[in-house]
């Protein structure tokens, strides 16, 4: 089952990169924010319950689809690069096995425990 996640993960990575071939940046961009959102780890400072909260909000796809498609609509360029990018970063996370987190610490994941 392992081999079956990581392998939609890697084809949602795909559908990231994608779709933002079509935005008209240059591609530094997408390489120079693909761990930006990872600034979500600075909620563990608060403790294990706010951490996860922070780090689920920057990690969350149904989050980064909907900043997407608010910025398809719109017609505004940064705010599909902010959905692309989260999308891109959580599908990227979640192949190397880093998934939500839940408040009981850092490497206990809805993918499991970190390290197993």
């Amino acid at each position: 089952m392992k081999i079956t996640l990581q392998l939609e993960e890697m084809a949602m990575l795909a559908l990231g990169i994608y779709a933002f071939s079509f935005l008209g940046l240059s591609w530094w961009w997408f390489f120079a924010l693909l761990l930006a959102p990872d600034i979500g780890m600075l909620g563990y400072l608060g403790g294990n319950k706010s951490g996860a909260f922070v780090y689920n909000i920057f990690h969350h796809k149904g989050l980064a689809i909907l900043l997407w498609i608010v910025g398809f609509a719109l017609q505004n360029v940064i705010l599909q690069l902010i959905g692309l990018i989260l999308f891109s970063h959580s599908a990227f996370d979640r192949i190397l096995g880093y998934g939500l987190k839940y408040e009981k610490g850092f490497k206990f994941t809805h993918l499991g425990e970190i390290g197993n």
